[in-house]
């Protein structure tokens, strides 16, 4: 059996959100040893270093042109491809735009149907278009939560039992702990204070950076010693989040870093006070997970999949609710016994999230639909 696969997602250099999703499930798929399955990993531009090298089972397929390679390029080279894939996925919200395939797809979550206001045009015609006709034709549907899930039916005419979710793993460990970068470390390279408060996540309207730096601006004062730390690359709309740590008078220690590593990431999380992610809407928050994995306790929204995804080892605040994430950031800092608290909570719930699970069961789904 062979199994066609969309691997540009994966193959970029800074991954976050859909990209580490597409990552982490091809890193999966090459570790394999089912001889009765080969992998075609189909790319519009060559392989990056960190991606699966190729072997017997796993072949990459690179070809042009780049410009609108899912709408014309990939359709034309799936049709006269002479060995082809029994079925093919996508690991995103677009499938080849004509194939007789059997194709599935994964659509993380539906927040510009949720929040169009949020996004830039351009980008939305697209999301919503494109999904759309990509969701018609699969055969199925993988989301990695409940509420995306029900988000997905809601907006799209698909059976319940044609949209599968697969919680997703967390990022792969660093193989020594000890290399971990120190506060010292992270001081010295990116300029900041020993004690800090940390936002990992692309910055655009939904992940409601402009009220976290709100609510910490109200808290400011009373710890002088405590900054805000704001992790991501830049997203829709970014330039208005830019500006509002100059309008709420905290612009020297609010610090808004691009792309880190993998390591200094980790560093980051290990020497937090805490985590906040008090996004309007999130498919699952995968940071959640990650700040647990590294012993930083988590303060998120209490909408959307982020209870589904943090259960009961976070510390849960209303995101339009500026003083109640003020309030919690406050309470977690000085209440050490909730912050112990919440820390084994963590360790205990990321025990139940890995990529090889989903995985699994991404590639039961596959063989079944397969032609």
């Amino acid at each position: 059996m062979i199994i066609g696969i969309d691997g540009n997602e994966a193959n970029v250099e800074k991954r976050v959100g859909i990209s580490e999703y597409a990552y982490e499930l091809l890193v999966e798929f090459s570790r394999q040893k089912a001889s009765h399955i080969q992998f075609y990993i189909y790319l519009k531009s060559n392989p990056l270093p960190h991606m699966p090298k190729e072997t017997e089972n796993w072949k990459y397929i690179v070809f042009g042109p780049q410009k609108l390679w899912t709408q014309f390029a990939l359709p034309l080279k799936l049709f006269t491809q002479k060995t082809k894939p029994n079925v093919f996925f996508s690991p995103t919200h677009y499938a080849p735009r004509f194939s007789l395939i059997p194709t599935v797809i994964a659509i993380m979550d539906v927040s510009y149907m949720r929040f169009p206001e949020l996004f830039a045009q351009k980008d939305l015609y697209q999301l919503q278009n494109w999904t759309s006709y990509s969701a018609k034709q699969a055969s199925k549907i993988f989301t990695i939560s409940e509420s995306s899930k029900n988000d997905i039916i809601k907006y799209y005419p698909v059976k319940p039992e044609n949209v599968v979710v697969t919680y997703p793993g967390i990022k792969q460990e660093i193989e020594n702990m000890k290399d971990i970068p120190s506060i010292d470390y992270l001081q010295k390279t990116y300029s900041i204070p020993k004690k800090y408060i940390l936002f990992v996540g692309t910055i655009q309207p939904r992940k409601n950076i402009a009220r976290l730096i709100e609510a910490y601006a109200q808290i400011a004062e009373k710890n002088k010693d405590v900054d805000l730390v704001i992790v991501g690359k830049k997203g829709w709309l970014y330039e208005p989040i830019l500006e509002t740590p100059e309008k709420f008078g905290v612009a020297q220690r609010v610090h808004i870093l691009n792309f880190v590593s993998d390591m200094d990431l980790a560093g980051f999380y290990t020497n937090a006070l805490c985590f906040v992610l008090p996004s309007l809407y999130e498919g699952f928050g995968l940071p959640v997970l990650e700040a647990m994995k590294y012993g930083c306790p988590v303060i998120t929204s209490n909408i959307s999949s982020l209870p589904e995804a943090g259960g009961d080892a976070c510390l849960y605040v209303d995101p339009t609710n500026t003083n109640d994430i003020a309030l919690k950031m406050e309470k977690l800092m000085t209440d050490s016994k909730l912050r112990k608290s919440l820390i084994a909570k963590g360790k205990e719930h990321i025990k139940k999230f890995s990529w090889e699970n989903a995985v699994k069961k991404t590639l039961e789904i596959l063989e079944s639909i397969a032609k």
